[in-house]
C-alpha cells in the first residue's frame, strides 16, 4: 500500500505505509511530460508550467488528439495508449509521466500496460474510478440516452443543454460527435482492478474538496498502487495545480 499525508498537516490516520522514502532535493532539469484533462485550452496550466520552469524542470505539454489537437477518430484507452507510445517513443530513457483528471486516465492506463517506459508517474486528482449509483453513473445515462430524450419530448436546445449541465461535463456541449462517443468510451472503464498491476513510483496530488474525482478515488488510487505516495492539497477542487500551482509545485520538488 501506498502512504497517505497532508499537504498541510501531519500524517493522515488514514496510516497507509509508503515503500520509498521522500527526498529532500529534487533533479535539475528533469522533464516532466503532461497529460491534460478533458479540456480545449491549456491556459489554466500557465502558472504552474511558469513555476515548474523556475523551479528547473522542463514541461513538455502533450496536446492530447480531439481535445488540444484536431482528429476526427473515436477514440478509447488503448488508442490513446497508442498515442502516447508514439508521442514519447524518440525519449532514450524513461520518462516522467504526469496527468490531471483524464490524462491521469490515460496516464494510469499507459502505465499499467508500458512501466518499462515510466521512472515516474504523477497523477493531480485522476479520473479511472468507477462509481455505482454515483453521479457518474448519471452520467453515463445521460450521455447515452439525452439525444434520445431530446427528440422524444422535444428538440428544445435548452432541454439539451440542461441535461448536459445536470451531467456536470460542460465541455460536452462543445464537443464533436465522436469525442462524444470517445468520451463514453473512457468514462465507462473502470481502472481499479488493474491498479495494483502499477509498479513504477507514483505521487498521487488531490484537492481536499475535489466533487468531480472525490479525495476517496485518490485514497484508493493510493491503497492499490504499493508504491506511492498520497498529498492532499487542503482547500483545494478538481484543479490544484490552477487553485494552488505554488503547493502543488512544492509536492513535487519534495518528491525528487
Amino acid at each position: 500500500m501506498g502512504t497517505m499525508k497532508s499537504s498541510y498537516a501531519m500524517k493522515s490516520s488514514y496510516a497507509m505505509k509508503s515503500s520509498y522514502a521522500m527526498k529532500s532535493s529534487y533533479a535539475i532539469n528533469k522533464k516532466i511530460f503532461i497529460l491534460h484533462g478533458w479540456t480545449y485550452s491549456l491556459d489554466k496550466w500557465s502558472v504552474f508550467v511558469d513555476l515548474l520552469k523556475k523551479a528547473s524542470f522542463s514541461p513538455v505539454f502533450l496536446k492530447i488528439p480531439g481535445l488540444t489537437i484536431e482528429s476526427n477518430k473515436i477514440w478509447d484507452l488503448e488508442k490513446y495508449s497508442t498515442w502516447l507510445e508514439k508521442e514519447i517513443s524518440k525519449e532514450k530513457g524513461k520518462i516522467i509521466l504526469l496527468g490531471h483528471s483524464n490524462g491521469g486516465r490515460i496516464a494510469t492506463y499507459f502505465s499499467v500496460k508500458h512501466s518499462g517506459k515510466i521512472e515516474k508517474l504523477i497523477l493531480i486528482d485522476s479520473a479511472g474510478i468507477y462509481h455505482k449509483g454515483s453521479l457518474l453513473q448519471i452520467k453515463r445515462f445521460l450521455f447515452g440516452t439525452v439525444a434520445k430524450i431530446g427528440k422524444k419530448f422535444t428538440d428544445s436546445k435548452t432541454l439539451k443543454n440542461f441535461l448536459y449541465r445536470l451531467a456536470g461535463e460542460k465541455d460536452y456541449q462543445s464537443a464533436s460527435a465522436n469525442m462524444k462517443k470517445s468520451m463514453l468510451n473512457l468514462i465507462k472503464v473502470d481502472l481499479s482492478p488493474i491498479l495494483t498491476k502499477i509498479k513504477v513510483r507514483t505521487l498521487i496530488i488531490w484537492g481536499e474538496n475535489d466533487k468531480m474525482t472525490p479525495l476517496s478515488d485518490g485514497i484508493l488510487f493510493n491503497k492499490l498502487i504499493e508504491n506511492s505516495q498520497l498529498e492532499v492539497v487542503k482547500g483545494a477542487r478538481h484543479s490544484p495545480f490552477y487553485t494552488h500551482p505554488k503547493e502543488v509545485l512544492d509536492i513535487i520538488k519534495n518528491d525528487f
